[in-house]
């Protein structure tokens, strides 16, 4: 025996009706008019021989009968667009391992990490701080998210996001031994993420490779030197991606107006035979997602850093 069920329509105009309590707001839901509306209700109330409504003062107000009806609705409804979203989007249940840049795992991703759980409950991520080029091809790891120069063959690769480099500092640093002019740096611990590269670049824009270096430490990446400067242990080079939400909470400052495009840039990659799955295709469509969303940012001058590019010579406060 077929079921007998009330039209479609009406019943999403109840629902709506009685969610808010509104014909007004219902019409406006679901781009309606209010007569709209209004007739739908009519009719499902002549459908079901049975009054839904009633008027209390502004509001409507459920009767026993559209009280027993709502949920029903309501429960059908979420099954519905539950079930639409999951015939929408890739296949995203499973193991995924992710291999990515320590800083940007730490000050990027992490911090991000609600979005991606809430959007894909069903994947569990295993994630490793790392900037080896060899996981690529690991059979261990899924993605890479590598700091570099691009330069790697035999995979699928893409860039994600350049980047420009400025000294950062903890504020009690800077409240307790000023940093004014570049040549206050000397006063300074010199927090280094490489072999003083990024330093020696940044530097030569600031017309100061003559500075006098005081004590200095040397760190196996960006993470631990950002977080040395964290701590006030000495001054780092920060970037715009991995930095920005710790100038943006105060945990850091720029002292300068000057930061310089770093020589090498954030990619994405994987072997050739894991970019079409779609567990993989998941996840990186987030990540460039997730940056897109900021997009512009790095921009726009960031809490006490104005970006100047100079193409002779790089003016900064203290230098004539």
């Amino acid at each position: 025996m077929p079921r007998r069920l009330p039209p479609l329509n009406p019943l999403r105009a109840f629902e709506a009706t009685a969610r808010h309590g509104s014909l007004t707001k219902a019409a406006a839901e679901l781009h309606v008019t209010h007569g709209a509306i209004s007739h739908q209700i009519k009719a499902l109330e002549a459908s079901l021989k049975v009054r839904l409504f009633e008027r209390a003062g502004q509001r409507l107000k459920l009767t026993s009968q559209g009280a027993e009806l709502l949920p029903a609705v309501s429960n059908a409804f979420e099954g519905i667009a539950a079930a639409t979203a999951r015939m929408t989007r890739p296949t995203s249940s499973g193991a995924l391992t992710v291999s990515c840049v320590p800083a940007l795992l730490s000050f990027w991703l992490i911090p991000r990490l609600g979005s991606f759980t809430a959007q894909y409950p069903g994947i569990r991520l295993t994630l490793n701080a790392s900037n080896n080029p060899g996981n690529i091809h690991s059979a261990d790891v899924d993605v890479c998210l590598l700091y570099g120069d691009g330069n790697w063959s035999d995979c699928w690769l893409k860039l994600w996001s350049r980047l420009e480099l400025f000294p950062v500092a903890s504020p009690t640093l800077i409240n307790n031994k000023a940093i004014r002019t570049v040549r206050d740096l000397a006063d300074h611990v010199m927090l280094h993420a490489d072999d003083g590269r990024e330093w020696h670049t940044w530097l030569t824009a600031a017309d100061a490779l003559d500075l006098a270096r005081g004590p200095q430490h040397l760190m196996s990446d960006a993470r631990l030197s950002v977080e040395a400067a964290v701590h006030g242990h000495g001054v780092a080079l920060g970037d715009t991606v991995t930095a920005s939400g710790l100038l943006a909470k105060g945990q850091l400052v720029s002292p300068f107006n000057l930061s310089v495009p770093a020589v090498d840039a954030f990619y994405v990659a994987c072997r050739n035979d894991l970019k079409s799955a779609p567990i993989v295709k998941v996840f990186i469509d987030w990540i460039y997602a997730e940056k897109e969303e900021t997009a512009g940012l790095s921009d726009l001058p960031l809490p006490g850093q104005k970006s100047i590019r100079k193409r002779k010579r790089a003016t900064v406060p203290g230098l004539a």
